[in-house]
């Protein structure tokens, strides 16, 4: 039985395939067409879907739409009646595209399917979720749990923000939620939008951005902004925010709260005051978190919690959940933004209308690593190398993968940068060792080269390491394995280093401290977002690590996603080989190709020159 889970129209659309409820692939349309969190309808998503399982839309026994539109659209009408008059600019923006693309999605789901193949006629075959059991779903049934406490938070599903649930077996009991305009989601996006960064896509930035700061702020926003109760529960004071019918997220009481006007964009300069924000906002958030999941844990009489929702994509807020509270055992979606919702709802139909019986594995998840893209044959990125091998490059191919992955490594070990394309590409927003830049965390100037040369993106960004899991312990300060870059630990202290007191500084000042013996991937407050790497989910992953360690006694390396600024991740070989020619990567690896610039080559540094003044 296949059932194909689609998920679109609001952001980060993506397709997901079940067979006989085994997950076989999942993909973001975004990796296709190139556009960064494409929301539209995933059809090139689809189209892969279908062709790398050579079926047809007509195999397909159900559809499973990720959440229910007319609730949602309930939702945004009584919101509009409980703040008339104000609104209506918003209301008038709002309502035409709903009553022509968003109301009708069975019409619409119809018609694009067609579009794909002209003789589909399923169409009394589609169905629909709801947005947070989705989420939910996407948790629970993946996790090596029998039972867990299942907790989602993120913006705004239809009404709901957050939920608590009970996953057992094959069900999935939703008993506890916060609907909106109340979302820890929305409040961290205010802020992200406060300091000048991009709602739903720079979430990310302002909590990388947080341990510059200081949370001095966190009182104002515990008295102001929010009503936190100590079970989790909370309202917003809706008098400072925009968002529930307005054009943007935040008003000008807000403004006048903080002494402050919203930074423009993400090129004005960045302040004190917007690090202490950042640090503030992150640490409220964390508290929120840590309560809500502390609350379900107690009221599921559970050991294990699952996350997703876009919120559990906050990995300090996940770390320090584990640092918190008393759990056997915690698993995180690694598409637990809306990607993950095509996911969740094709489970969910699954395991709770079809009532299909759940067989678990203890030992480990049921996501094969979150590797559930395209893969691509030597043949194919044979062919693309040689439409740039004259003007622009040269490669050479090793038959023997162990003499691949012993250059490699050795050039990193010689501090050169890899980008390193392999296997099936990664469903969620993490690069996890498939479509990655790889690089030396020991030397100390990485960081800023991979930010400005590379990334073209602003130096404070930090990066994440991947660690040998049997020797993530002697590293970082971690207990469980952490395959999906979701959790963020402290760095050991005996591997840290210039600790001395008097070498404290502000803001991006201390970037110039170097802390640890692996300064590219230590935070200024000495954590990390981990990643382990084991021999079953990435065996070539693991070799090149091994090696690596075998070299230089360091069993880390820098991973990082291979793309620049604004782009999604790399899909295809072109899209790799686009990537290496427009920045000063050093070299790439495609498979069994290790593929170098020619010497005379070079590249456009203007992009990098833009970020030189952060």
């Amino acid at each position: 039985m296949k059932i194909l889970g689609i998920s679109s129209f609001y952001h980060d659309s993506s397709a997901s395939l079940l067979i006989d409820g085994k997950v076989i692939s999942a993909v973001q349309e975004e990796r296709f067409t190139r556009i960064k969190h494409d929301f539209r309808f995933p059809s090139n998503s689809i189209n892969y879907i279908l062709k790398e399982n050579k079926i047809r839309l007509n195999d397909i026994d159900y559809i499973v739409f990720y959440e229910k539109p007319f609730l949602k659209f309930e939702r945004l009408i009584e919101t509009y009646l409980a703040f008339v008059p104000k609104g209506f600019k918003s209301f008038k923006m709002s309502m035409p595209v709903w009553a022509q693309e968003k109301l009708f999605h069975r019409s619409i789901i119809k018609k694009k399917l067609l579009e794909l193949d002209k003789t589909f006629d399923k169409d009394k075959k589609i169905f629909f979720s709801q947005h947070h059991l989705s989420h939910a779903a996407s948790a629970f049934y993946p996790s090596p749990f029998n039972e867990s406490c299942v907790v989602t938070l993120d913006g705004v599903g239809e009404w709901e923000t957050t939920t608590i649930a009970l996953g057992k077996n094959n069900n999935i009991e939703m008993f506890e939620n916060i609907n909106f305009p109340h979302s820890v989601g929305l409040l961290y996006s205010a802020f992200t939008y406060f300091l000048g960064f991009k709602v739903n896509s720079g979430e990310y930035k302002l909590m990388g951005l947080a341990p510059y700061g200081e949370p001095i702020y966190t009182d104002k926003i515990r008295e102001n902004l929010i009503d936190l109760k100590e079970d989790g529960s909370f309202r917003l004071n809706m008098e400072y925010f925009d968002f529930a019918t307005g054009l943007t997220m935040t008003n000008e009481k807000f403004n006048k709260l903080f002494s402050l006007k919203p930074r423009k964009n993400e090129g004005e300069k960045i302040t004190k005051k917007h690090m202490d924000l950042a640090a503030s906002i992150q640490k409220v958030t964390e508290e929120i978190v840590i309560r809500i999941c502390k609350y379900g844990l107690n009221q599921t009489n559970q050991k294990n919690l699952c996350l997703a929702g876009g919120v559990a994509l906050n990995c300090v807020a996940n770390g320090k959940i584990l640092t918190n509270l008393d759990i056997n055992g915690l698993w995180i979606q690694p598409a637990s933004g809306d990607a993950g919702g095509s996911l969740g709802a094709a489970l969910a139909f699954w395991y709770l209308e079809l009532k299909k019986k759940r067989d678990v594995d203890n030992s480990k998840d049921s996501m094969n690593g979150s590797l559930l893209g395209p893969k691509y044959k030597n043949d194919q990125i044979e062919k693309v190398i040689l439409n740039y091998k004259n003007e622009f490059l040269n490669f050479k191919k090793y038959e023997n993968e162990d003499e691949l992955v012993s250059i490699v490594a050795s050039k990193l070990s010689e501090g050169k940068s890899v980008g390193w394309f392999q296997g099936r590409m990664e469903y969620g927003p993490r690069a996890l060792g498939s479509r990655s830049i790889l690089a030396d965390p020991r030397d100390v100037s990485m960081q800023k080269d991979l930010n400005l040369k590379i990334k073209y993106r602003e130096s404070f960004r930090p990066f994440a390491p991947i660690v040998l899991e049997e020797h993530a312990k002697e590293w970082f300060e971690i207990e469980v394995p952490s395959r999906y870059m979701l959790l963020t630990s402290k760095v050991k202290k005996t591997k840290l280093i210039n600790q001395n007191k008097t070498l404290i500084t502000e803001g991006f000042e201390k970037l110039k401290i170097k802390r640890s013996e692996i300064p590219a991937v230590t935070h200024v407050d000495n954590s990390a977002r981990v990643q382990t790497v084991d021999v079953e989910t990435n065996s070539r992953l693991y070799k090149l690590l091994s090696k690596f360690y075998e070299i230089t006694s360091c069993p880390v390396l820098i991973n990082t996603s291979f793309n620049v600024r604004g782009e999604p991740i790399v899909c295809k070989p072109e899209d790799a080989v686009k990537c290496f020619l427009s920045n000063e990567l050093d070299f790439l690896v495609c498979e069994d190709f290790l593929i170098y610039k020619l010497e005379n080559f070079k590249t456009d540094t203007d992009l990098s020159q833009r970020f030189e003044k952060d």
